[in-house]
């Protein structure tokens, strides 16, 4: 065949392979609107518009807090992986009921009790490798682009005023509970639906309250107060996106009221309003009970991270699918930190070993030739990545199957290294482990579980989190190794197992490697059973060690 045709042919085939991964990779998305899947395509091509529901800012925020952030967080980071520009706004609530009481029980002005626990959360949010939104917008600097849209939504007869009040008449909007399913008198008294005679109808919902003694407030066309709950997201989300953008997301209990009304206030203010895809994650629960403020039964993020790593908790997370409910255990965390330090091991190991083989490794600016263990490991790491993105963000299928072959794959090639070689395999081998080393870094940078710091530093917090959790210091695991170390010399191997039996079950593993013994942290042995997970969620996987795959 002329090599020009072959060329030519060759191209048309690499064309329609691209073509044929596009169709098969799609990305879709749940709609809570539609309750269906769909294939996302954003409003204008290229871009992505998205506002997700942040914290009402009035005490360091909890594990249900972090699970919507890093769901959302993990969808920032796949958009963008994708290749779309994205303006992502979360805002924060620092006017409202709670803060306002918290206030008066504490003798803070309301604003700056916020304001400092806003900061706390940008803390927490960095800690668990959250990505800064594009816009963070706090209620008290958009009282204008508030009182704009109320004024807009009475003047199309949506809202009315009663005494310094405005509310939104529900009757007057016919598509009021689309989103959620909900008839109008459901709308009742609850958390934040105040009862009050005043209301044309019950369901009718607070778009600005008038002023009371000893709380904030604003200069409105209706007198002094401050935005009722819902007004504050329909304005911010129309301020920095317009009324038409591509996703609204927050947490399955935002649906009813609070997404609901913000629909019909925006609509109310703009007819040709449109969110194309409203997507929500699912709750954290406590003993199978909703875990929130309100309950008492919440666990904050900062108690979570002063014992356990902060990527091992977004480990956590993620490994159960972002739509069901996730319920706190013990077990699943101990897991998940185990899980991180198996990875982040095995990468340093292998970061060290590419390190000191740097001038092996060619120069030249030509394709790494791999294994063919390497080349199907990669391709298998490629496809699982994909489909299981692509379809709705399955992030918890993700870290098992292909992820952990490649992990094994990876500290099977380090063995291989040690063992004498003709240069030209050696080279195979040294190009393999980069190439390997690289897709999985990749994917790790995608699910926000790449490090800001060293592999190394992240294996010594690690560690020190593990002594926390067993109430020791490394001295204590340093004296009982020298302790052991005597008792296996006397050959009293029963009192040896049963000293590392004693150590296993506070989460410290002793590993003997040649004549030198090392410790590591561990799932304690009294807690590998007895606790079921929740529906939709896997118990991270126990992963061989570094060492002894690699034995």
């Amino acid at each position: 065949m002329d090599p020009s045709k072959q060329e030519t042919n060759q191209k048309k085939a690499s064309k329609t392979m691209a073509k044929k991964e596009t169709q098969e990779f799609q990305f879709v998305v749940y709609n809570t609107m539609t309750q269906q899947k769909e294939v996302f395509k954003p409003k204008t091509p290229g871009k992505v518009r998205m506002y997700v529901c942040g914290v009402t800012a009035y005490d360091f925020s909890h594990l249900g807090h972090a699970r919507a952030a890093v769901s959302f967080d993990v969808l920032y980071r796949y958009l963008k992986h994708l290749g779309y520009e994205v303006t992502y706004v979360r805002n924060f609530t620092d006017v409202d009921d709670k803060i306002i009481r918290r206030a008066n029980e504490t003798g803070e002005d309301p604003i700056s009790l916020s304001d400092r626990y806003c900061k706390e959360y940008n803390i927490d949010m960095s800690d668990l490798q959250c990505l800064s939104p594009t816009h963070e917008p706090r209620v008290s600097d958009h009282m204008e682009q508030i009182k704009d849209m109320i004024t807009q939504i009475i003047n199309k007869d949506f809202g009315y005023v009663v005494d310094g009040d405005v509310f939104f008449a529900v009757d007057k909007f016919p598509n009021y509970g689309k989103l959620s399913g909900q008839k109008l008198e459901n709308n009742r008294a609850g958390e934040r639906v105040a009862v009050d005679s005043r209301k044309r109808n019950p369901s009718d919902f607070a778009l600005w309250k008038a002023a009371k003694p000893g709380e904030p407030s604003w200069d409105s066309p209706w007198g002094p107060g401050r935005p009722g709950w819902h007004i504050e997201c329909s304005a911010m989300s129309a301020h920095y996106l317009s009324f038409k953008f591509d996703i609204h997301g927050g947490g399955l209990d935002l649906i009813f009221p609070h997404h609901e009304n913000e629909i019909a206030q925006s609509c109310a203010a703009c007819e040709e309003s449109d969110v194309s895809y409203w997507m929500h994650n699912g709750h954290v629960t406590n003993n199978n009970e909703k875990m929130s403020k309100s309950l008492g039964n919440f666990f904050t993020i900062r108690q979570i991270t002063e014992r356990y790593h902060p990527l091992a908790l977004r480990y956590f997370l993620i490994n159960a699918h972002y739509r069901s409910p996730l319920n706190y255990s013990v077990v699943q965390l101990e897991g998940a930190s185990d899980a991180v330090f198996y990875i982040y091991q095995t990468l340093k190991d292998c970061q060290d070993a590419l390190l000191q083989l740097q001038e092996e490794m060619p120069n030249d600016g030509k394709p790494a030739r791999i294994s063919p263990d390497a080349k199907e490991c990669i391709s298998k790491l490629r496809n699982e990545f994909q489909v299981k993105m692509s379809d709705d963000l399955s992030t918890s299928l993700i870290l098992t199957g292909a992820f952990l072959e490649a992990l094994k794959l990876v500290n099977n090639l380090l063995t291989m290294l040690k063992k004498k070689q003709q240069k030209r395999q050696r080279l195979l081998v040294i190009q393999s482990l980069k190439e390997v080393e690289k897709e999985v870094t990749k994917i790790l940078d995608v699910l926000g579980l790449q490090l800001p710091c060293s592999y190394n530093e992240a294996l010594l917090q690690l560690k020190e989190k593990a002594l926390t959790r067993a109430g020791l210091v490394e001295d204590d695991v340093i004296r009982l190794i020298n302790e052991r170390a005597e008792v296996r010399r006397n050959k009293d191997f029963l009192k040896s197992d049963q000293m590392r039996a004693h150590l296993q079950a506070k989460g410290i593993a002793l590993m003997d490697v040649g004549t030198e013994t090392i410790w590591r942290p561990c799932v304690p042995v009294q807690q590998e059973s007895g606790i079921v997970p929740s529906e939709g969620q896997k118990v991270p996987p126990k992963p061989e060690t570094a060492e002894e795959c690699r034995s």
